[in-house]
């Protein structure tokens, strides 16, 4: 199987600015892939290079197996993180004219079928400019994807969604990758990233800082982890076999120290109260995320192999 996406020492800059650093990345078709980092890192334009909006200023950005091409792709659907409604317009009248864009001529019965799936049917004939800004949320997600494109780019789809329509959203994209369309999306929400994506890069700077499959960077990135929630707020978590301590309120996860034991770790922490959870674990992607963001740029190399792990 081809990759939909190839970038091959690419680099991206405004001015004097660098916002892409020689960033090489395959996305293997049919594969969900996350795009990760801190804001300004170069996720958006990353993504707008794929697009064809930007054009790098050095190396080759390969798109569903060709190194050139324009912005408007018929194959490829877009939802931007500024979101771009025409506010006067019906809902029924927005998805048709952004069908008509991608060369459906008779869109009429893809649009009764996410307005269906995405539970928009009793909005279709009301104007944007009513809706919240959930419901748009939706309406933008249905003008890209109501052409089915074979590459989907989603810029932050989560923000702005209560976690019921999220999980709507969460189930529609795993459709889609089930039904063959390759997803990139670039979100803040490590949890989501941990939980859909098949393989994850992270940039940090405009440089690739982490970049494989979730399972595989979470082993490689975490110490043996402790979470552990006790019955009242807890004093300072003080042992020699813990090498720190993140304090979330209700939770501490306590990273361990290599060569303890967990076993021995618990008994000491029951001196600090009554315990109600213990899990033993391994860092977090949103944990790992932290810890780069916070620490100098060291730019990696492909840390998977794509042929075989990121596949759907």
């Amino acid at each position: 199987m081809a990759d939909a996406i190839e970038l091959a020492r690419v680099t991206k800059r405004f001015g004097k600015r660098v916002a892409v650093d020689a960033l090489s990345v395959h996305v293997p078709e049919g594969s969900l892939y996350g795009l990760i980092g801190p804001n300004g890192s170069g996720k958006t334009t990353t993504l707008r290079m794929i697009l064809r909006i930007f054009h790098p200023d050095e190396g080759v950005v390969f798109v569903l197996g060709r190194a050139q091409g324009k912005a408007a792709d018929d194959r490829l659907g877009y939802l931007p993180e500024e979101r771009g409604l025409y506010r006067r317009m019906t809902v029924r009248a927005v998805l048709r004219f952004y069908a008509r864009l991608k060369g459906m001529a008779r869109p009429e019965l893809a649009i009764d079928r996410w307005l269906e799936r995405l539970a928009l049917r009793d909005r279709a004939d009301v104007r944007i400019d009513t809706l919240s800004k959930g419901l748009a949320q939706k309406v933008q997600f249905a003008a890209a994807v109501v052409h089915d494109p074979k590459l989907l780019i989603l810029d932050e789809p989560f923000s702005g969604l209560d976690p019921v329509n999220a999980d709507v959203l969460r189930d529609v994209i795993l459709e889609l990758r089930r039904a063959g369309s390759t997803v990139v999306f670039s979100t803040h929400d490590m949890s989501a990233a941990e939980r859909l994506c098949d393989c994850v890069m992270m940039l940090h700077r405009g440089q690739k800082v982490l970049d494989g499959p979730v399972d595989a960077i979470r082993r490689e990135r975490s110490a043996e982890v402790l979470r552990v929630r006790f019955a009242e707020h807890a004093a300072a978590l003080a042992d020699p076999d813990i090498a720190r301590v993140r304090d979330y309120g209700r939770e501490h996860m306590l990273e361990l120290k290599p060569g303890a034991d967990p076993q021995s770790v618990l008994r000491r922490l029951l001196e600090h109260g009554r315990l109600l959870h213990f899990s033993v674990t391994s860092r977090s992607l949103h944990e790992i995320f932290v810890d780069i963001a916070g620490a100098p740029v060291e730019p990696v190399a492909a840390t998977y192999d794509h042929e075989q792990e990121c596949r759907a």
